[in-house]
């Protein structure tokens, strides 16, 4: 493998990372807005609200932008089950 090829590899797998770290971050600060509105307002807040419904799609949409980038499949088995089963 040329010295190019070794530097692009090493470019696609860092951005692959941090792809997945944004991703990380993306959906617990989502996590964490919904927790600040419980204790500003009370859980009833958000259940009168369409808030976590739009949140699980954006979340959804964060693990299937993950799914695009990973280098295998099972590199989100955790995060997805940890995301998605916030309901």
């Amino acid at each position: 493998m040329s010295e190019q090829n070794s530097i692009l590899l090493y470019i696609k797998n860092m951005l692959s990372d941090l792809i997945y770290i944004n991703g990380i971050i993306a959906t617990e600060l989502i996590k964490v807005t919904e927790n600040t509105a419980i204790i500003r307002h009370g859980e009833r807040f958000l259940d009168k609200s369409s808030c976590l419904t739009e949140h699980h799609e954006l979340e959804k949409s964060i693990i299937e932008i993950l799914r695009k980038y990973q280098k295998k499949p099972s590199d989100l088995e955790g995060l997805e089950k940890h995301v998605l089963k916030h309901l």
